[in-house]
Protein backbone atom coordinates (compact mmCIF):
# COMPACT_ATOMS: atom_id res chain seq x y z
CA UNK A 1 0.00 0.00 0.00
CA UNK A 2 1.58 3.47 -0.85
CA UNK A 3 0.92 5.55 2.16
CA UNK A 4 1.01 8.64 0.63
CA UNK A 5 -2.51 8.12 -1.27
CA UNK A 6 -5.03 10.88 -0.50
CA UNK A 7 -8.38 8.75 1.01
CA UNK A 8 -10.29 11.64 2.41
CA UNK A 9 -10.18 15.50 2.77
CA UNK A 10 -13.07 17.60 5.21
CA UNK A 11 -13.41 20.98 4.65
CA UNK A 12 -15.17 23.06 7.22
CA UNK A 13 -16.23 26.79 7.68
CA UNK A 14 -14.32 29.00 10.71
CA UNK A 15 -16.00 32.33 11.84
CA UNK A 16 -12.91 33.98 13.69
CA UNK A 17 -13.81 37.73 15.02
CA UNK A 18 -11.42 40.43 14.62
CA UNK A 19 -10.45 42.51 17.32
CA UNK A 20 -10.69 46.13 15.30
CA UNK A 21 -12.72 46.10 12.14
CA UNK A 22 -10.07 45.74 9.12
CA UNK A 23 -10.70 48.34 7.11
CA UNK A 24 -9.02 48.76 3.68
CA UNK A 25 -8.72 50.90 0.43
CA UNK A 26 -11.16 48.53 -1.03
CA UNK A 27 -13.69 47.16 1.44
CA UNK A 28 -13.74 46.15 5.03
CA UNK A 29 -14.06 43.19 7.49
CA UNK A 30 -15.35 42.51 11.32
CA UNK A 31 -15.25 38.77 10.73
CA UNK A 32 -12.47 36.32 9.31
CA UNK A 33 -15.10 34.00 7.08
CA UNK A 34 -12.32 31.39 6.45
CA UNK A 35 -12.26 27.35 5.48
CA UNK A 36 -10.34 24.73 7.43
CA UNK A 37 -9.32 21.51 5.72
CA UNK A 38 -8.10 18.42 6.48
CA UNK A 39 -6.51 15.81 4.33
CA UNK A 40 -5.71 12.11 5.67
CA UNK A 41 -3.26 9.99 3.53
CA UNK A 42 -3.67 6.07 3.70
CA UNK A 43 -1.36 5.37 6.26
CA UNK A 44 -3.30 7.74 8.85
CA UNK A 45 -1.38 10.82 8.64
CA UNK A 46 -3.47 13.86 8.45
CA UNK A 47 -2.31 17.51 7.41
CA UNK A 48 -4.75 20.38 7.94
CA UNK A 49 -4.65 23.90 5.61
CA UNK A 50 -6.42 26.82 5.31
CA UNK A 51 -8.23 29.14 2.69
CA UNK A 52 -9.50 32.70 3.37
CA UNK A 53 -10.78 34.31 0.44
CA UNK A 54 -10.90 37.91 0.55
CA UNK A 55 -13.61 39.03 -1.73
CA UNK A 56 -12.24 42.46 -2.43
CA UNK A 57 -8.57 40.89 -3.89
CA UNK A 58 -9.21 38.04 -4.51
CA UNK A 59 -12.40 37.85 -5.78
CA UNK A 60 -13.64 34.78 -4.08
CA UNK A 61 -16.19 35.06 -1.32
CA UNK A 62 -16.23 31.74 1.56
CA UNK A 63 -19.37 30.04 -0.57
CA UNK A 64 -17.43 29.71 -4.10
CA UNK A 65 -14.38 29.01 -2.14
CA UNK A 66 -16.60 25.77 -0.49
CA UNK A 67 -17.81 25.18 -4.52
CA UNK A 68 -14.44 25.34 -5.34
CA UNK A 69 -12.73 23.09 -2.92
CA UNK A 70 -15.17 20.48 -2.59
CA UNK A 71 -14.64 19.80 -6.76
CA UNK A 72 -10.94 20.19 -6.46
CA UNK A 73 -11.28 17.64 -3.59
CA UNK A 74 -13.08 15.13 -5.78
CA UNK A 75 -10.50 15.43 -7.79
CA UNK A 76 -7.53 14.94 -5.17
CA UNK A 77 -8.85 11.31 -3.41
CA UNK A 78 -6.48 8.59 -4.31
CA UNK A 79 -3.57 10.59 -5.83
CA UNK A 80 -0.32 10.45 -3.94
CA UNK A 81 0.89 13.49 -1.85
CA UNK A 82 4.31 12.87 -3.21
CA UNK A 83 3.16 14.12 -6.33
CA UNK A 84 2.29 17.73 -4.46
CA UNK A 85 3.66 19.76 -7.22
CA UNK A 86 2.05 18.10 -10.22
CA UNK A 87 -1.47 18.09 -8.31
CA UNK A 88 -0.77 21.82 -7.50
CA UNK A 89 -0.18 22.43 -11.73
CA UNK A 90 -3.74 20.37 -11.79
CA UNK A 91 -5.70 22.54 -9.27
CA UNK A 92 -4.47 25.89 -10.91
CA UNK A 93 -5.54 24.01 -14.46
CA UNK A 94 -8.89 23.29 -12.59
CA UNK A 95 -9.88 26.18 -10.67
CA UNK A 96 -7.10 29.45 -12.02
CA UNK A 97 -9.61 32.08 -10.49
CA UNK A 98 -9.75 30.30 -6.71
CA UNK A 99 -6.32 30.99 -5.57
CA UNK A 100 -7.72 30.68 -1.87
CA UNK A 101 -9.57 27.60 -1.95
CA UNK A 102 -6.24 25.56 -4.03
CA UNK A 103 -4.03 27.34 -1.21
CA UNK A 104 -6.00 25.41 1.55
CA UNK A 105 -6.04 22.18 -0.10
CA UNK A 106 -2.04 22.68 -1.09
CA UNK A 107 -1.18 23.76 2.81
CA UNK A 108 -3.33 20.31 3.87
CA UNK A 109 -1.52 17.88 1.39
CA UNK A 110 2.04 19.49 2.20
CA UNK A 111 1.46 19.41 5.56
CA UNK A 112 0.49 15.57 5.61
CA UNK A 113 3.32 14.59 3.30
CA UNK A 114 5.84 16.31 5.34
CA UNK A 115 4.71 14.62 8.37
CA UNK A 116 5.05 10.93 6.57
CA UNK A 117 8.46 12.51 5.49
CA UNK A 118 9.34 13.60 9.47
CA UNK A 119 10.16 16.86 7.81
CA UNK A 120 9.36 20.91 9.29
CA UNK A 121 7.18 22.11 6.36
CA UNK A 122 10.32 24.61 5.89
CA UNK A 123 13.14 21.79 5.16
CA UNK A 124 10.55 21.25 1.97
CA UNK A 125 12.00 24.67 0.51
CA UNK A 126 15.25 23.99 1.36
CA UNK A 127 16.44 25.80 5.27
CA UNK A 128 18.35 28.63 4.07
CA UNK A 129 16.95 31.36 6.65
CA UNK A 130 15.70 29.30 9.65
CA UNK A 131 15.56 31.74 12.94
CA UNK A 132 13.44 34.08 14.50
CA UNK A 133 11.81 37.04 12.32
CA UNK A 134 10.20 40.18 12.99
CA UNK A 135 6.77 41.25 11.37
CA UNK A 136 5.20 44.52 11.02
CA UNK A 137 2.19 45.61 12.26
CA UNK A 138 -1.05 46.24 10.41
CA UNK A 139 -2.73 49.42 11.04
CA UNK A 140 -6.61 49.56 9.36
CA UNK A 141 -8.16 52.59 7.97
CA UNK A 142 -9.77 54.43 10.99
CA UNK A 143 -10.01 57.60 13.00
CA UNK A 144 -7.37 59.39 14.14
CA UNK A 145 -7.49 58.58 18.31
CA UNK A 146 -8.26 54.53 16.87
CA UNK A 147 -5.14 54.76 14.92
CA UNK A 148 -3.05 56.41 17.74
CA UNK A 149 -4.54 53.77 20.65
CA UNK A 150 -3.81 50.91 18.28
CA UNK A 151 -0.39 51.82 17.23
CA UNK A 152 0.88 53.02 20.92
CA UNK A 153 -0.63 49.28 22.23
CA UNK A 154 1.66 47.29 19.35
CA UNK A 155 4.57 49.78 20.14
CA UNK A 156 4.68 48.53 23.41
CA UNK A 157 4.74 44.80 22.73
CA UNK A 158 7.66 45.94 20.22
CA UNK A 159 6.33 46.65 16.95
CA UNK A 160 8.39 48.98 15.10
CA UNK A 161 7.53 48.91 11.91
CA UNK A 162 3.90 49.71 11.06
CA UNK A 163 1.88 48.94 8.08
CA UNK A 164 -0.55 51.66 7.46
CA UNK A 165 -3.75 51.22 5.48
CA UNK A 166 -3.97 54.10 3.77
CA UNK A 167 -6.08 55.15 0.28
CA UNK A 168 -9.39 56.81 1.00
CA UNK A 169 -8.12 60.09 1.88
CA UNK A 170 -4.86 61.11 1.21
CA UNK A 171 -4.77 64.37 3.62
CA UNK A 172 -6.12 61.96 6.62
CA UNK A 173 -3.56 60.08 5.68
CA UNK A 174 -1.03 62.34 5.91
CA UNK A 175 -2.11 63.16 8.95
CA UNK A 176 -2.94 59.77 11.14
CA UNK A 177 0.92 59.04 9.79
CA UNK A 178 1.97 62.43 11.63
CA UNK A 179 0.14 61.85 14.71
CA UNK A 180 2.13 58.02 14.87
CA UNK A 181 5.12 59.93 14.01
CA UNK A 182 5.05 62.46 16.41
CA UNK A 183 3.88 60.14 19.11
CA UNK A 184 6.20 56.83 18.67
CA UNK A 185 10.37 57.46 18.47
CA UNK A 186 12.17 54.98 16.05
CA UNK A 187 9.91 53.63 13.91
CA UNK A 188 9.06 52.98 10.56
CA UNK A 189 6.14 52.98 7.67
CA UNK A 190 4.65 50.88 4.88
CA UNK A 191 2.30 52.62 3.19
CA UNK A 192 -0.42 50.40 1.61
CA UNK A 193 -2.73 51.81 -0.30
CA UNK A 194 -4.61 48.60 -1.49
CA UNK A 195 -4.99 50.15 -5.42
CA UNK A 196 -6.29 52.85 -3.66
CA UNK A 197 -4.35 55.88 -4.67
CA UNK A 198 -4.79 58.04 -8.08
CA UNK A 199 -0.89 58.41 -9.44
CA UNK A 200 -1.15 62.08 -8.10
CA UNK A 201 -2.18 61.07 -4.97
CA UNK A 202 0.35 58.90 -3.64
CA UNK A 203 2.93 61.22 -4.83
CA UNK A 204 1.25 63.83 -2.72
CA UNK A 205 1.00 61.12 0.35
CA UNK A 206 4.72 60.38 -0.15
CA UNK A 207 5.53 64.03 -0.45
CA UNK A 208 2.88 64.88 2.67
CA UNK A 209 5.19 62.13 4.83
CA UNK A 210 8.45 63.24 3.98
CA UNK A 211 7.44 66.69 5.19
CA UNK A 212 6.91 65.64 8.54
CA UNK A 213 9.87 63.69 8.83
CA UNK A 214 8.13 60.09 8.33
CA UNK A 215 10.57 57.38 7.61
CA UNK A 216 8.11 55.57 4.70
CA UNK A 217 10.19 52.21 3.92
CA UNK A 218 8.18 50.87 1.41
CA UNK A 219 4.67 52.30 -0.35
CA UNK A 220 2.53 48.80 -1.00
CA UNK A 221 0.36 48.53 -4.50
CA UNK A 222 -0.97 52.19 -4.05
CA UNK A 223 -2.61 52.21 -7.64
CA UNK A 224 -4.77 49.60 -9.49
CA UNK A 225 -3.17 46.35 -10.20
CA UNK A 226 -2.86 46.62 -13.94
CA UNK A 227 -1.42 50.14 -13.80
CA UNK A 228 2.44 49.23 -14.17
CA UNK A 229 3.19 52.57 -15.94
CA UNK A 230 1.94 54.11 -12.54
CA UNK A 231 3.72 52.12 -10.29
CA UNK A 232 6.55 52.47 -12.53
CA UNK A 233 6.13 56.29 -12.27
CA UNK A 234 5.87 56.15 -8.45
CA UNK A 235 8.94 54.30 -7.60
CA UNK A 236 11.12 57.02 -9.50
CA UNK A 237 9.20 60.47 -9.05
CA UNK A 238 9.53 59.70 -4.86
CA UNK A 239 12.52 57.74 -4.47
CA UNK A 240 10.56 55.17 -2.44
CA UNK A 241 10.53 51.35 -3.05
CA UNK A 242 7.61 50.14 -4.55
CA UNK A 243 5.64 46.52 -3.74
CA UNK A 244 3.47 44.83 -6.38
CA UNK A 245 0.81 42.64 -4.53
CA UNK A 246 -2.50 42.65 -6.33
CA UNK A 247 -0.33 43.30 -9.56
CA UNK A 248 0.73 40.01 -8.97
CA UNK A 249 -1.50 37.09 -9.01
CA UNK A 250 0.84 34.55 -10.88
CA UNK A 251 4.06 33.88 -12.59
CA UNK A 252 3.07 35.14 -15.61
CA UNK A 253 2.26 38.30 -13.81
CA UNK A 254 5.76 38.62 -11.93
CA UNK A 255 7.56 38.72 -15.23
CA UNK A 256 5.71 41.22 -16.55
CA UNK A 257 6.38 43.78 -13.21
CA UNK A 258 9.93 42.76 -13.70
CA UNK A 259 9.98 43.90 -17.97
CA UNK A 260 8.60 47.21 -17.05
CA UNK A 261 10.13 47.45 -13.91
CA UNK A 262 6.96 48.17 -12.18
CA UNK A 263 8.63 47.64 -8.89
CA UNK A 264 11.45 46.77 -6.11
CA UNK A 265 9.90 44.35 -4.44
CA UNK A 266 6.84 41.58 -4.97
CA UNK A 267 4.98 41.00 -2.28
CA UNK A 268 4.61 36.97 -2.21
CA UNK A 269 0.93 35.65 -0.80
CA UNK A 270 -0.26 32.17 -0.91
CA UNK A 271 -3.62 32.78 -0.72
CA UNK A 272 -3.53 34.55 -4.44
CA UNK A 273 -1.39 32.01 -6.15
CA UNK A 274 -1.71 29.24 -4.13
CA UNK A 275 1.29 27.32 -2.20
CA UNK A 276 3.48 26.11 -5.21
CA UNK A 277 3.10 28.97 -7.16
CA UNK A 278 4.30 31.34 -4.68
CA UNK A 279 7.54 29.54 -4.20
CA UNK A 280 8.05 30.10 -8.22
CA UNK A 281 7.55 33.55 -7.59
CA UNK A 282 9.54 34.37 -5.14
CA UNK A 283 12.57 32.26 -7.14
CA UNK A 284 12.12 34.10 -10.32
CA UNK A 285 11.54 37.37 -8.07
CA UNK A 286 15.08 36.81 -6.31
CA UNK A 287 16.33 35.81 -10.12
CA UNK A 288 15.34 38.89 -11.62
CA UNK A 289 17.26 40.95 -9.05
CA UNK A 290 14.32 42.35 -7.09
CA UNK A 291 13.52 41.80 -3.18
CA UNK A 292 10.88 39.67 -1.44
CA UNK A 293 8.14 40.84 0.90
CA UNK A 294 5.32 38.00 1.93
CA UNK A 295 2.10 38.73 3.30
CA UNK A 296 -1.34 37.08 3.46
CA UNK A 297 -5.15 38.07 4.12
CA UNK A 298 -7.24 37.70 6.98
CA UNK A 299 -5.14 33.92 8.11
CA UNK A 300 -4.55 32.12 11.27
CA UNK A 301 -1.53 30.42 12.07
CA UNK A 302 -2.68 27.64 10.00
CA UNK A 303 -1.67 29.64 6.29
CA UNK A 304 0.45 32.07 7.85
CA UNK A 305 3.05 28.98 9.29
CA UNK A 306 2.67 27.80 5.29
CA UNK A 307 4.14 31.42 4.54
CA UNK A 308 6.62 31.58 7.59
CA UNK A 309 8.09 28.01 5.98
CA UNK A 310 8.51 29.43 2.83
CA UNK A 311 10.84 32.47 4.74
CA UNK A 312 12.90 29.57 6.19
CA UNK A 313 13.29 27.79 3.66
CA UNK A 314 14.01 30.05 0.71
CA UNK A 315 15.60 32.74 2.98
CA UNK A 316 16.13 36.33 1.19
CA UNK A 317 12.88 37.80 2.42
CA UNK A 318 13.11 40.97 3.76
CA UNK A 319 10.31 42.64 5.19
CA UNK A 320 6.92 40.51 6.75
CA UNK A 321 3.71 40.79 7.15
CA UNK A 322 2.90 38.15 8.68
CA UNK A 323 0.69 39.84 11.38
CA UNK A 324 -2.84 39.15 10.83
CA UNK A 325 -3.42 35.79 13.72
CA UNK A 326 -2.65 39.00 16.08
CA UNK A 327 -5.61 40.57 15.08
CA UNK A 328 -7.84 37.93 15.51
CA UNK A 329 -9.83 37.50 18.72
CA UNK A 330 -9.07 33.90 19.17
CA UNK A 331 -6.58 31.48 18.14
CA UNK A 332 -7.87 28.31 17.19
CA UNK A 333 -4.62 26.56 16.33
CA UNK A 334 -2.80 24.24 18.74
CA UNK A 335 1.08 24.21 18.23
CA UNK A 336 3.18 25.54 14.94
CA UNK A 337 5.41 28.32 15.25
CA UNK A 338 4.88 31.35 17.86
CA UNK A 339 4.63 34.58 18.27
CA UNK A 340 7.15 36.64 21.19
CA UNK A 341 5.82 40.24 20.52
CA UNK A 342 7.04 41.33 17.15
CA UNK A 343 9.02 38.42 16.53
CA UNK A 344 8.27 35.23 15.00
CA UNK A 345 9.42 31.93 16.12
CA UNK A 346 10.67 28.49 14.14
CA UNK A 347 9.22 25.40 15.08
CA UNK A 348 11.54 22.05 14.38
CA UNK A 349 8.95 19.19 14.57
CA UNK A 350 7.26 17.52 11.13
CA UNK A 351 4.90 19.26 8.89
CA UNK A 352 3.16 22.97 9.86
CA UNK A 353 2.99 20.56 13.55
CA UNK A 354 -0.72 22.41 14.47
CA UNK A 355 -4.04 20.89 15.13
CA UNK A 356 -7.25 21.45 15.45
CA UNK A 357 -10.36 20.88 16.21
CA UNK A 358 -12.35 18.82 13.73
CA UNK A 359 -16.65 19.45 13.57
CA UNK A 360 -18.79 16.38 13.27
CA UNK A 361 -20.66 17.81 10.47
CA UNK A 362 -17.97 18.69 7.85
CA UNK A 363 -18.01 18.03 4.88
CA UNK A 364 -16.17 15.19 3.54
CA UNK A 365 -15.11 14.07 0.69
CA UNK A 366 -13.90 10.21 -0.39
Amino acid sequence: MNSHVIQRIEIWPVDIPITDPFVVATGARVTAQNLFMRVTLDDGTQGIGEAAPFPEVGGEDRASCLTAARELASSMVGQSAADYELLADCLNEQAPLFPAARCGLETALLDAYCRTQGLPLWQLWGQADVRERETDITIPICDLDKTLALSRGWYAQGFRLFKMKVGTDVEEDIRRLQAVHDALPGINFIGDGNQGFSREDCIHFATGVKKFGGRLVLLEQPVVRDDLEGLQAIRHLTGIPVAADESVRSLDDARRVVEMQAADYINIKIMKTGVVEARRIATFTRSAGLRLMIGGMLETRIAMGCSFSLVLGLGHFDVLDLDTPLLLSIDPVIGGYGYHGSRLQPWREAGLNMEVAVPADCLTIH
